[in-house]
């Protein structure tokens, strides 16, 4: 999925406490007076600055206490055994996650899809705030100075490039860096493929299956050139290699995105037919089919990886869709796979979509819907139940008027 080219590590959010003479680009954490080093690097997948209050916890800080701090915004940097930390983290999810009563008597809600999705939104921002406070200290080769630490040494360099320094992150972010690493090595199992794809930290995996169902089964326009604009893994582009197009020409301009893609194409055998460029949107020239799967949901990105869901300002939809025009070959398809969860939230509504697609000079030619099988469009307790069970999945096949 298309999203803004990342830097050569996770690193970070503006300088820490003020002192401008810290490096953009290096942010730093400063510790507890005491501390050796007394400052070290600060690793944020998401940007968000290092807390400006860190304490020492360890295995005499009670939960209570851990979580009164966390909620305040202090940062915990945990100097005890590596597996009670996770213990505590638990701990502190259980105390996040329990249903507290009001205060005081409140007005009701606003039950809308929209007000739903936001509120839902700042909850687990909120949520992942404060969990995101016990933190974890590295050596400069990302050995963890811990008891009964992991060796995520292989998985650190993986998601953060080379170590330079001694550093710190939140163990949350640590735990989700080593099950992306474990998702690397493993695969997901794609049935149209009947292969695996290894999706890299920080690039979403094709785990809905319904939108790579749908580029399965669909007729194809023509077999010898197709762009896949935005591959993420490069699973749609290699479908397409797979079904017989001669040529796919894969898009991306992230970083991480563009060498999963790679290794995904080199891996599954189609080096040779397909070739991923680093391009924003569309490249050079004209395709008789062009495929696009953009984030669905127009709202704004917390984190790096959520580029690939929400789309601020529907900037990828509006630009595949006004673009599409000048790279289509006469005759030619653009297929737009996209989710109508957004009408559902109240989000974008099904005129919006076909204004922009005629305003682009656009018809569509057909369209085939599939309903997700995810587990949360099943899960009435879910608070976006109600959009996720009517969602439906869709591939316009879009031509020129």
């Amino acid at each position: 999925m298309l999203r803004p080219a990342a830097r050569p590590c996770a690193c970070a959010g503006p300088a820490l406490t003020g002192e401008s003479s810290e490096s953009m680009e290096h942010p730093r954490i400063f510790l507890p007076e005491g501390q050796e080093p007394p400052s070290a690097r600060w690793h944020a997948e998401n940007g968000a600055a290092a807390p400006k209050r860190v304490v020492i916890a360890d295995d005499t800080m009670t939960a209570d206490t851990a979580y009164r701090l966390a909620s305040e915004g202090v940062g915990l940097l945990w100097r005890s055994d590596f597996q009670n930390a996770r213990q505590l983290l638990q701990a502190l999810m259980r105390r996040v996650d329990k249903p507290r009563k009001p205060k005081r008597k409140q007005a009701e809600p606003d039950t809308t899809p929209g007000a739903a999705f936001h509120r839902h939104r700042q909850i687990q921002a909120q949520r992942a705030h404060t969990l995101s406070m016990l933190l974890i200290p590295f050596d400069a080769d990302y050995t963890i100075p811990l008891g009964r630490a992991p060796d995520a040494r292989e998985a650190c360099t993986e998601a953060w490039g080379p170590g330079m320094e001694p550093c710190v992150a939140s163990l949350r972010e640590l735990l989700g860096l080593i099950g992306a690493h474990e998702w690397r090595k493993k695969g997901v199992e794609v049935k149209a493929l009947t292969a695996r794809i290894h999706p890299h930290y920080g690039v979403f995996a094709p785990i809905r299956s319904e939108y790579v169902g749908l580029v399965a089964g669909s007729p194809l326009p023509a077999e010898t050139l197709a762009f896949d604009i935005g591959t993420g893994t490069g699973v749609l582009a290699a479908i397409l290699a797979k079904r017989g197009v001669a040529r796919v020409i894969a898009t991306e301009n992230d970083a991480r995105a563009i060498e999963c893609a790679r290794d995904n194409i080199e891996r599954l055998g189609y080096a040779d037919k397909v070739e991923v460029v680093e391009a924003d949107l569309f490249p050079e020239g004209r395709a008789p089919l062009i495929v696009c799967n953009p984030p669905w949901i127009p709202s704004t990105p917390s984190a790096p990886i959520e580029r690939a869901v929400y789309d601020q300002g529907s900037r990828m939809l509006k630009g595949f869709i006004n673009g599409l025009a000048a790279h289509l070959e006469p005759g030619g398809e653009g297929w737009l796979l996209l989710s109508d969860i957004a009408e559902h939230l109240g989000l974008r509504t099904r005129a919006e979509l076909m204004a922009m697609i005629e305003g682009a000079g656009l018809q569509v030619i057909d369209s085939k819907n599939s309903r997700p099988q995810h587990p949360k469009a099943r899960d009435p307790g879910d608070p976006l139940h109600a959009a996720r069970s009517a969602e439906m999945t869709t591939l316009w096949r879009l031509g020129l008027r």
